[in-house]
Order: C-alpha cells, then structure tokens, then sequence
C-alpha cells in the first residue's frame, strides 16, 4: 500500500473531539511499548498561549487546531497502521486514505519543529555534566536517551553512590 521512505515528514492526523491530548500519550507508549521510534519520531499538538482573563496575570494553553495532533514518522506500513489503529484516532488527513506531507513552511509556520539539531554526543557516550543544580555533585554520567527535540538527556550518573537516573536539559551536558 505505502511506499517505504526512509526520510521522516509531519502527518496531520485527525481525532475525535477533545482525544488530542489521550492520543498523543497513547502513541507515545505504543511507540515505547514496541520500539517503533524509528519509525514514529515526535508527536505534537499545536499550542498558542493567551491570557487567561482580563485583569488576570495569569496565561492559559489552547490547542490552535481541536481535533487535530501533528506526527513526525516515516511513513510505511507499520507506522500507518500503528497510528491509524490508535484508540481515538479517526485518520490521516489527506484524500481516501494517502496522508498529506506538511511542507517545511508549513511545519515552520506552527512552530512544531524549530530546525534540525544535533548533539555532540550520543546514546552511551560518557559525558561530563557541567550546568544545572547537580553539577557540582556529578564527575561524569553515561547517556541513556536523547529527547526527540534535542532539549532533554536523560543520563546514568553515580549520585552519593548509587547509579541514579536524572533527565537534565541537554546545554548542561558536554562530551567527555
């Protein structure tokens, strides 16, 4: 049915009203439960801030596009039918059943993927944790996961003696 492409794009997939939120979450641990991030990338729904009321210094989140969530995958098989058979999940956008590849401008427009990023290290490597509050109590940690966008690290690190598992932003941590 679907070609395999080996290049990641972004889906626009539609979801009964007000599943956004469960959709996304319960994609995500599908991909965990069975390590398909090859294949499924990032998930996202689109947010806009506003203020929550007049007088109030208070914000709130809206979702720009209700009923919609944004998937970063390589479309095959596999990955159709895993997001197509997700509970609250209606179908791709895009004629029948062929998804729609959102344009760089498009993506760029709704602001779900800012540029394409790099870390000088990568799952395994040892690094040397150098912001942030630990820092002062950590020599160095192993990375044990990456964030899809790049922002988040998750290390092994010896804290007090114990191997420890800490996510730390990902500008705290260099090469070792």
């Amino acid at each position: 049915m679907l070609e395999d492409n080996l290049t990641p794009h972004w889906y626009v997939v539609h979801t009964y009203s007000g599943y956004e939120n469960k959709v996304a979450v319960n994609l995500e641990k599908i991909v965990e439960n069975r390590k398909v991030s090859n294949l499924i990338h990032a998930i996202k729904i689109p947010m806009e801030i506003i203020p929550e009321s007049e007088g109030g210094d208070g914000v709130a989140e809206r979702k720009i596009f209700p009923s919609y969530v944004l998937v970063k995958m390589i479309m095959n098989d596999e990955s159709w039918h895993i997001v197509r058979n997700t509970t609250g999940v209606t179908g791709f956008v895009g004629p029948g059943s062929m998804p729609v590849v959102l344009s760089d401008e498009e993506v760029a427009a709704l602001g779900v993927e800012t540029a394409t990023e790099s870390l000088p290290y990568k799952v395994g490597d040892k690094v040397r944790v150098i912001g942030g509050p630990l820092a002062a109590h950590i020599s160095s940690a192993v990375v044990e996961e990456i964030s899809a966008d790049f922002k988040k690290v998750k290390v092994l690190a010896d804290l007090h003696g114990r191997n420890t598992k800490i996510e730390l932003d990902s500008a705290w941590v260099q090469l070792f």
